[in-house]
């Protein structure tokens, strides 16, 4: 199952770094919430993906599933989730005041008015 998970994580990160090389910032927002997605998935296949029981149970549980990997990644989508609407917020801006998405159009060069 980890292996499967590791080809997941791969192809995540694969669309992620296509949809962040180019000049649409809608599609570059979108690659960077496919990027933190692919760490979500690669913090909880290192972390292992066993079979226990809840983390919470005391000292007489004879298998548990680690905590840190879950609480990392909870962490994460929070993190991921402001982020996120901060740049959807300054990609709608940016297009009020531009017209455009096109990240050439954005960074004000003379040739492309």
């Amino acid at each position: 199952m980890e292996i499967l998970m590791s080809i997941v994580v791969g192809i995540l990160f694969m669309a992620a770094t296509y949809l962040m090389l180019s000049k649409s910032l809608l599609r570059i927002i979108i690659g960077t919430g496919l990027l933190s997605h692919g760490a979500h998935l690669l913090i909880l296949t290192m972390g292992g993906l066993k079979k226990g029981a809840a983390p919470l149970l005391g000292e007489e549980a004879s298998s548990y599933v680690d905590p840190l990997p879950q609480a990392l990644i909870l962490t994460a989508i929070v993190i991921s989730f402001g982020v996120t609407s901060f740049f959807l917020t300054m990609a709608y801006r940016a297009y009020q005041e531009l017209g455009s998405d096109n990240m050439d159009q954005l960074r004000g060069n003379d040739h492309n008015e």
